[in-house]
């Protein structure tokens, strides 16, 4: 004898909940189908009818009818959690690995380690519980509570005590600098003399492989200037970097702004400030004191923004050239200058305004775990420079 299909009634509320399921793009599939099923049966539609509307088979549409009208609630839909294979671990071993991952190794019981391998979590739990461990148990143990005692994070701490002050300052030049000053970043990168011992190849699949070795041939220092309006470069490449080297650089700055007044962002080297020779002081009293110099805080110099420009030439030059004397370095990094200057040359888009917690904030909203990019700027056409002095 064949059975009635269940009766299915739907208040008002149950219906707007599987209508809205019905119809969701981003709900799982089954529950779509299922919703849909169970809105059919609601108007009257046959077992067979609403099989072959969906594409299911009608013992599959008797199955959720039969349990959504002992439960009619959108949630008895989902599927009910299996029981699985029975636990393998004791439940103590399992929060012992999770309480030894949450510290670190004592010293005693584990010398000569800092931080936990999955290996030594294995071994340590197994000396305390005596259930041994798999290294891949361990590994799923962590994975599943978002664990990570293997990973170690650097953090340096800045202990000036005006760190406020003067980061306030400084990311106001930024954001809002006045009409009538040139503020330029200025800053030193030393630089490496490599040649790889055999030249660069790329292989089959297109990927470029480097020779690992190399031959040292001394090292150079970069004297640099970005200027955050125009996002210009100036840069002398010198033997090492010194007062004297700076103060020569500094009045090639002067002669590129010969009447205005120049703001430069630096940070705490000790050649940026006086010493014995009272350098600066001088040099400003030259200058008509039309020099400004703003010092980013202790431990802050990421706040300069000619720091983003080296970044971008130790990608782009440095990091895989292979260069055979020190002049070939000068050349590709003069000439690396030039070519920004002549066609990249774009101010950063400087949005950091001091407020740290507000920053976090807004990356977490965002989901973003980096920088924001700089977006490009159209640059002004700049005619090279003929010397190794590479000049906005």
């Amino acid at each position: 004898m064949a059975r009635h299909a269940r009766r299915i009634e739907l208040s008002p509320e149950c219906r707007r909940d599987l209508e809205s399921s019905a119809w969701s793009e981003s709900e799982p599939y089954r529950m779509v189908v299922r919703s849909r099923l169970i809105l059919m049966a609601a108007a009257g539609t046959t077992n067979e009818a609403i099989a072959e509307k969906l594409g299911i088979t009608p013992q599959v549409v008797c199955k959720w009818r039969r349990r959504f009208a002992a439960d009619p609630r959108l949630a008895t839909l989902s599927d009910v959690p299996r029981s699985g294979r029975p636990a393998q671990v004791p439940l103590a071993a399992r929060c012992e690995v999770i309480k030894l991952a949450c510290e670190r190794p004592d010293g005693k019981a584990t010398p000569f380690r800092e931080v936990w391998t999955q290996q030594a979590l294995a071994t340590a739990v197994a000396e305390r519980t005596g259930f041994s461990f798999s290294r891949s148990e361990v590994r799923r143990i962590l994975h599943a509570e978002g664990l990570r005692p293997h990973t170690v994070r650097q953090w340096l701490h800045s202990q000036d005590p005006n760190f406020s002050e003067k980061v306030k300052l400084v990311c106001d030049l930024y954001m809002a600098p006045a009409d009538d000053r040139a503020i330029v970043c200025v800053d030193e990168k030393p630089m490496q003399v490599l040649a790889r011992l055999h030249p660069t190849k790329r292989d089959a699949r297109g990927a470029v492989r480097y020779e690992y070795e190399y031959k040292r041939g001394g090292t150079r220092a970069l004297l640099g200037a970005f200027d955050i309006r125009s996002g210009r470069v100036m840069g002398h490449v010198v033997e090492k970097r010194s007062g004297d080297a700076l103060v020569a650089f500094m009045e090639h700055l002067a002669a590129v702004y010969p009447q205005r007044e120049v703001v430069v962002v630096w940070d705490n080297l000790n050649i940026h400030y006086d010493g014995a020779a009272e350098r600066w002081t001088r040099f400003n009293a030259a200058h008509g004191n039309r020099f400004r110099f703003v010092y980013t805080p202790l431990h802050a110099s990421w706040m300069n923004q000619v720091e983003v420009w080296f970044s971008i030439l130790q990608r782009r030059v440095l990091r895989y050239g292979s260069f055979a004397s020190a002049a070939e370095l000068e050349a590709a990094v003069t000439g690396f200058i030039g070519h920004w200057n002549r066609c990249e040359a774009h101010p950063f888009n400087w949005t950091f305004r001091g407020d740290f917690a507000q920053t976090r904030g807004r990356r977490k909203k965002e989901g973003r775990t980096r920088w924001p990019s700089s977006p490009q700027a159209e640059a002004t056409p700049i005619p090279p420079s003929s010397s190794s002095t590479a000049e906005v």
